[in-house]
């Protein structure tokens, strides 16, 4: 057996956490459509309804009449029945932080889930598929089990970069002044790139974050830098990236030891394990890697079978 399955209070926890933290990651989606304000503002005798954002940009919405009126008062109750909302989740989620840490919910490790959390915080998250080992983690949260640590143990993530996307990623960076390699210096300070590896970070405990892509098809940019900043990450391409790519998506929470929770868009499992097959048998793998392909191969596609049936085409 590669797993052993959680309690009964433990996957009911974990459904509990796992709907307050969808809830909230709704809630502040919506928020972000209010963010700013709205405000009467007197020009030339004259009363104008203004549009303030979060970037201190101004718009006029038309002079003060009922339909500017009604628009105020509808924008400032959305505003209102958003903040709240989003409040109170934030506070259900702290609740459920510490009710994960104590009933032992998850092991996702910590530097993973706030790497995770800092992509999607940094409005960028839908760019990075969180693709090799630690996609185990989804799917074991998935089955409310735990797979054999032999399996799991890892001391880098593998982030798989759309290129079709690249100008969109480096363009709402770069519009902060930010680049792919600060970003995760918000996470942890002393991350750096490899001077003999420009698509790897490394931080002070030796745990690694490699920038992968697609081999470059007609019309890719090649070589490509996540930004254009003076140091951030040469994405480099991996031979399966493309079958990666295009692969059907799953999204599933992970929760860390200390409870802190953050959602993992990785691959569909059955495409993991196909993949992982293939690496396994293939002449040219590393032989000290081929063992746990065959392992996180078979343990993830008994896992379909046993737990996510429904996952599996007719």
């Amino acid at each position: 057996m590669f797993w052993h399955e959680l309690s009964d209070l433990q996957n009911k926890q974990y459904i509990d956490a796992e709907s307050v933290f969808m809830a909230l990651r709704d809630a502040e989606k919506a928020a972000m459509a209010v963010r700013g304000s709205m405000l009467w503002r007197q020009v030339s005798g004259k009363t104008y309804l203004i549009r303030t954002n979060s970037d201190n940009s101004q718009k006029s919405l038309g002079p003060r009449s009922t339909e500017t009126e009604a628009v105020y008062a509808k924008f400032m109750e959305r505003k209102r029945q958003t903040t709240a909302r989003v409040t109170g989740l934030r506070q259900a989620a702290q609740l459920h932080q510490k009710l994960n840490r104590a009933h032992r919910v998850g092991r996702t490790p910590e530097i993973v889930v706030q790497i995770l959390n800092q992509l999607h915080k940094s409005g960028i998250g839908e760019h990075f598929l969180a693709v090799g080992t630690h996609a185990l983690f989804a799917y074991e949260s998935a089955c409310g089990v735990r797979l054999a640590d032999e399996a799991t143990t890892t001391q880098d993530i593998d982030l798989l970069m759309d290129t079709q996307k690249h100008l969109l990623l480096a363009s709402t960076l770069e519009s902060r002044n930010e680049s792919l390699l600060s970003i995760l210096q918000k996470v942890d300070s002393t991350f750096d790139l490899r001077d003999d590896q420009l698509y790897t970070a490394v931080n002070a405990s030796g745990f690694e974050v490699d920038v992968i892509r697609r081999m470059a098809k007609s019309g890719d940019p090649h070589p490509l830098q996540a930004t254009s900043a003076e140091r951030d990450f040469w994405v480099v391409q991996v031979g399966n990236g493309a079958q990666m790519v295009s692969a059907e998506r799953f999204a599933q929470m992970v929760v860390s030891a200390s409870g802190h929770m953050a959602l993992m868009t990785t691959l569909h499992p059955v495409t993991f394990s196909k993949l992982k097959h293939a690496l396994a048998t293939s002449p040219t793998r590393d032989p000290l890697k081929k063992s746990r392909d065959a392992l996180q191969a078979r343990a993830v596609s008994q896992l379909v079978q046993e737990f996510l049936p429904h996952l599996l085409s007719p």
